[in-house]
Parts: structure tokens; C-alpha cells; sequence
């Protein structure tokens, strides 16, 4: 067994656990659909949609009714989780870099500590053409052991994916069946390799484009669906015959969360198991008259947080706590007891987690480093939101406020209005702490070159495979030097 580290324990404010559980750190399963906004869930008082194994697991744990995405955009989005850090720091600013292997993460954290860790799913970290794509073992896979991955491929019921060696595996069915069928495989190998294990799967749906399988489509009557009162159609805009598709696959991966779960009761795993439901960003899905991620209105920003941890949280309880991305790996590394990498910028909400304190930090930090073409023009934005206001601006100038207490579909911008100017002072000064504590810029530049003692270094920059080969030719020794 892997002994506790009695500082890194003991900062959680707990006293040594008697009997088994001292023996043992928790295992971690971090279950996480692409493109799954909160406002989709049952558990978040969506009268439509059936997610009843997700609802289920809110009611046997702890819902963070505030789970937000710092950068809501894939790539982003699952670097920050797995580094806890900004987006701006991790090097990951825009959707199909590369996260290089020398950044610290919290899988590498968890196998340094120990545990069995593997990876299931959606990687999208690895750079190069957005295709199915082999990621070869060693550091480009940032600690994860087990592995049945492809990089990104959104064509839901025909697909591939990689183990260990370049031979593609065929998925001609729905995809999340797959990766569940391969999260089955890896939890009934820890009846073989007994550490702790940490494992995640990451499915590809309800990501557009909006097609469930028929029998869950069915499900849904699009002129029966209740829509949003912030939502306008329009073309190119998704309309009811979406949302009831979106909702079929949320109810479709919804059972194969099911058969994950009943898994672990049957392994006697239940107890010791921490299970994490998140996503990486929302949808818009009309709202707004938007389509998609990018954006700094709820739903794109906010994602469902579910922790189930039956040894040590109380079940059924409700949090408005902020809980972002980069506090997620943070928070997992001291529920076990293990030494997370230096340079973490998100909060141990630990202590949140365990009832042992009610509050965590007073706001959210949001970045986003465009434009970006393929979604709309917006220009790159910086956004904080607070438990009442979301304020978010663009270099030049403001651009929303929300005061989410009287107008929770943020239908009314405050930003231009002589009342609110007061306010928007007062969110502009916490913006730039943010800024300043984290050390951002809106000048950031992801292909800078830094000299430092006579060798040339990417400074924060992580890059697509096409990118980092032609670079490296020019610069041998900024790549030795890294």
C-alpha cells in the first residue's frame, strides 16, 4: 500500500481514518461527456430531459450547483482541468495544440503517488489534424497507464481508437458503449492490480452534430419541448429538432454512466470511490440567438459538478460554492492525500467537499484568446462572475453584465446602463485582480520565443504537431534546451 502522506492528510483538517481506510487512498473516476451544459440535467431542474443515473448520483453525493468552465472550449477546457492552472499558463489557448509533455498534471500526480491510472475516451490534447489519432506510450500521455483513446473524431456511431500500438480499433456503434465497455475492462482489472486506481472516461456525445441513437431519440417530441426564454431561432441556429436529439444522447450516455456505476457496486468498489461528473463546456443552443461554446453567458460557461464520495460525504447535499475547472484537480489530489505539482492556480475545495466549510473563493475567473472564425467573430475576452453578476468585456471595451439574481437568462445588459456604471466599476477592479494575480495579458502571444542565456525557449507555448516539427528544424537548440 501506498502510505498517506500525514501533512498533505492532515491539511485537510481531518483526523487519521481507523481500520481499512486508513490503509487505503480513495480511487477516482472522472466521467466526462463533451459539450454537456447544466441546464440539460434533471438534477438542475430540466423538466424534459431523462438523465435519471445522473440524477441519481447528485443524490447520493454532492451537487456544486456552480460548476463553471474558466475557457469553455475543448482543448482549453480539459488542460485546465488536468493541470489546474489557466489557460494562459498550461499553454493550451486555442483548440488543437499540443499540451507539452513537460507540464505537470494531475494524472502524472496521482501514478507518481501510486495509483493505477488510465484514460478512456476523448483525449484532444495532442495537437495536429482533428482526427482519430494514435498517441504513442511515454510523456505525451501525462501519466496515464491504460489506455483506449483517440484524439477527436465527432462522428458518433463510426470511429476508431488507439491502445498501444498504431493498429486503429473500430467503434461502429454508439461510441460511449465502447469506452464503457473499456471502463468495465479497467475496473475489473483492479481485482488483479490492487493500488488505487484513477481513472477517466470521456465521451464524445451530446457534442453536435445532433444525432442520437433512434431508440433514445424517440424519446423526445420536439414540439413538445419546453425551450429556453432566452432562446431564438433563426437559420444556421439549432431549433427544437436539435435540442430533442441533444437531449436523446444525454439520456443514451446517461445509461452507459448507469452501467459504470453499477459496476462499481458490483466490484465492492462504491465506497471507496470517488466519481466526478463534469463536462468541458455548455452549449448555447439557440440561447442568445449563439450557437455552441466560446461564449460568457451560462450556457456556455456553467457545466454540471456531481461528487460522490460515500466513505466521507454525506449524500444529497447542495453547494453554490464557485467550482471551476482549474480547482478540480486540486481538490481530487487532497480528497486522496496526494502531493499535487507546483504552480497549481486553481483552490482545494476539499473542505467544501467534506462539509467542513461552506465557502470557497468570492469568483470566477473566464478566458478566451480569439477570434475564433468558425464559431461567430468575438474577439478573445476576459469575464469574472461572481454568485450574482457575470461581467465579461473584450480589450477594447466592455461587453456584458448580468445580474443573474433578477435576470437568470441574462436577457437584459447592464453594461451601457447609466445605473450600472458603479457596478461595472467594481467588476472591472476584479477582473484585473485576476488578471494581475494570474499573471495574464492581453497581449499573449502563444508563439513567442524567449532568450534566456544564450538558448531560445517557448515561453507557456505548446503547439500542433505540424507547427512544433517545422519549429524544432529551425531551432535545435531551443528543442534540446526544452
Amino acid at each position: 500500500m501506498i502510505p498517506m502522506r500525514r501533512r498533505t492528510f492532515l491539511a485537510l483538517g481531518a483526523a487519521p481514518l481507523a481500520g481499512r481506510a486508513a490503509e487505503r487512498r480513495p480511487n477516482v473516476l472522472l466521467i466526462l461527456p463533451d459539450q454537456l451544459r447544466a441546464q440539460a440535467l434533471g438534477v438542475m431542474g430540466n423538466r424534459d430531459v431523462r438523465s435519471p443515473h445522473i440524477d441519481r448520483l447528485a443524490a447520493e453525493g454532492l451537487l456544486f450547483r456552480q460548476t463553471l468552465a474558466n475557457t469553455p472550449v475543448c482543448c482549453p477546457a480539459r488542460a485546465n482541468i488536468l493541470t489546474g492552472k489557466y489557460a494562459h499558463r498550461n499553454g493550451m489557448v486555442a483548440n488543437d495544440l499540443r499540451l507539452r509533455e513537460s507540464q505537470p498534471t494531475m494524472p502524472q500526480a496521482f501514478h507518481d503517488a501510486g495509483y493505477r491510472t488510465g484514460f478512456i475516451g476523448k483525449w484532444h490534447l495532442d495537437g495536429g489534424k482533428r482526427q482519430p489519432g494514435f498517441v504513442p506510450p511515454g510523456p505525451r500521455r501525462h501519466g496515464f497507464e491504460f489506455w483506449a483513446a483517440n484524439e477527436c473524431n465527432h462522428s458518433h456511431f463510426h470511429t476508431q481508437y488507439f491502445r498501444d500500438t498504431s493498429q486503429p480499433i473500430p467503434i461502429e456503434r454508439f461510441e460511449p458503449e465502447a469506452w464503457v465497455d473499456l471502463g468495465v475492462e479497467f475496473l475489473r482489472g483492479s481485482q488483479r492490480d490492487t493500488r488505487p486506481f484513477f481513472l477517466t472516461v470521456q465521451m464524445g456525445p451530446p457534442h453536435d452534430p445532433y444525432k442520437a441513437p433512434p431508440e433514445f431519440a424517440r424519446l423526445y417530441d420536439p414540439a413538445k419541448l419546453e425551450m429556453r426564454p432566452n432562446w431564438r431561432g433563426g437559420p444556421g441556429l439549432p431549433g427544437r429538432q436539435d435540442l430533442a436529439q441533444y437531449y436523446g444522447m444525454i439520456t443514451a450516455a446517461d445509461a452507459q454512466i448507469g452501467r459504470l456505476l453499477a459496476e462499481l457496486d458490483r466490484l465492492g468498489m462504491r465506497e471507496d470511490t470517488i466519481v466526478l461528473l463534469t463536462s468541458d463546456h455548455g452549449d448555447m443552443l439557440g440561447s442568445q440567438g449563439r450557437r455552441l461554446k466560446r461564449k460568457p453567458w451560462e450556457e456556455s460557461i456553467r457545466v454540471p459538478g456531481i461528487l460522490r464520495y460515500p466513505r466521507q460525504v454525506r449524500p444529497g447535499r447542495t453547494s453554490d460554492c464557485l467550482f471551476t475547472h482549474v480547482d478540480l484537480a486540486p481538490t481530487l489530489l487532497a480528497l486522496c492525500g496526494v502531493q499535487g505539482p507546483d504552480g497549481m492556480q486553481g483552490t482545494n475545495l476539499s473542505k467544501v467537499v467534506l462539509g467542513r466549510e461552506s465557502r470557497g473563493p468570492d469568483s470566477a475567473f473566464f478566458q478566451i484568446f480569439g477570434p475564433y472564425q468558425g464559431d461567430g467573430t468575438e474577439d478573445g475576452w476576459r469575464g469574472v462572475r461572481t454568485a450574482r453578476y457575470m461581467y465579461a468585456r473584450f480589450e477594447s471595451k466592455p461587453w456584458v453584465l448580468f445580474d443573474l439574481e433578477k435576470d437568470p437568462y441574462e436577457m437584459r445588459n447592464l453594461v451601457d446602463e447609466p445605473g450600472a456604471r458603479g457596478l461595472v466599476a467594481e467588476m472591472e477592479r476584479r477582473l484585473a485582480g485576476w488578471i494581475e494575480r494570474t499573471g495574464d495579458s492581453w497581449r499573449y502571444d502563444w508563439h513567442e520565443l524567449v532568450e534566456d542565456n544564450g538558448r531560445l525557449y517557448r515561453h507557456e507555448t505548446f503547439y500542433t504537431v505540424d507547427e512544433y516539427l517545422a519549429w524544432a528544424k529551425q531551432h535545435p537548440e531551443a528543442e534540446k534546451a526544452n
